[in-house]
């Protein structure tokens, strides 16, 4: 005899639970990976960046810890950034959006995309401190997605390629697996000729071999089709960022011109503003543009052009 049901709510909330305690794990990942010498797995007890005191379990409770030690360690003081519980509260926030979005009983299918989430996050937050993302998340990226499509072909259930390819009615795993292949070949290929294009133009380098292999990873998980919409996605989102990077730099370099009473052409602090602007990283908006089309591929689907 089988027991009830349980609603549809209830395993939202686990899957929320999960990701609270996984972001605990991810800002680990966004501390050490960057940092020479480190990996997630050395040191292996969390220790505080500021005093390196090895941190009790009590310290280690998702959110909870934070706030009952009013953002601080307990050992030296030291102000704990706001980074730390604002990635647990965003990857339960993730992990309850992909388990809500992914129909029911498809827990294979949840999992990837929660794990994909999961890379993203520890992308974009070390990409906006250092300019750079992690070979761990990029490259370990382009080996899992194969694997993974695979494993669980439903990964390409909307990828019209992998429709095309497969023999039935349904995405099959080699219809998949190929799909897959092409996503990595197109998601890095599209990247590497923009960036060649525009060293060419501009004669300095247009763009980072990191997003190039986010990009393709991500074109792994979401086929050919969902790179080059994650790419339009994350650049229409990039540039209203550096516009509004610009305007908050020449803001304050009018500002700082009206307080020292200096006469400081607006032409001038304008093209200061576009230079400072300019600097801004793409790692975190194509991450966004990934997510979206990971978790809502249909819905961008009605955006584009028939």
């Amino acid at each position: 005899m089988n027991g009830p049901d349980l609603p549809a709510e209830f395993h939202w909330f686990w899957w929320a639970v999960f990701g609270l305690f996984v972001g605990s794990f991810l800002n680990v990942a966004i501390h050490r990976l960057p940092r020479p010498g480190m990996t997630v797995a050395k040191p292996r007890r969390s220790q505080c960046p500021n005093c390196q005191r090895e941190l009790t379990w009590k310290e280690n409770i998702p959110l909870a810890s934070w706030m009952v030690q009013l953002g601080r360690c307990r050992g030296c003081g030291w102000r704990i950034p706001w980074r730390y519980p604002l990635v647990e509260l965003l990857t339960a926030a993730l992990w309850f959006l992909a388990a809500w979005m992914t129909p029911t009983g498809q827990w294979d299918l949840t999992l990837v995309r929660v794990l994909v989430l999961s890379g993203l996050v520890v992308a974009t937050f070390v990409d906006f401190e250092f300019f750079e993302i992690p070979d761990e998340i990029s490259i370990g990226g382009m080996i899992a997605a194969p694997i993974a499509s695979f494993l669980v072909p439903s990964l390409h259930a909307d990828t019209y390629l992998a429709r095309l390819l497969s023999s039935g009615d349904s995405v099959d795993r080699l219809g998949a697996l190929l799909a897959s292949l092409v996503g990595l070949a197109v998601g890095g290929g599209v990247l590497l000729a923009i960036g060649s294009l525009g060293k060419l133009l501009f004669r300095r380098d247009a763009m980072g071999l990191g997003d190039v292999k986010l990009l393709a990873a991500a074109g792994g998980f979401i086929g050919p089709g969902g790179a080059l919409a994650a790419l339009v996605l994350g650049s229409v989102v990039a540039s209203l960022a550096g516009v509004l990077n610009v305007v908050r730099f020449l803001w304050v370099s009018r500002s700082r011109a009206r307080r020292r009473g200096a006469r400081r052409k607006f032409a001038r602090s304008l093209a200061s503003a576009r230079v400072a602007g300019r600097y801004l990283p793409f790692g975190p908006y194509l991450a966004l543009g990934i997510g979206i089309v990971l978790l809502a591929w249909n819905h961008v689907l009605r955006w584009l052009p028939q």
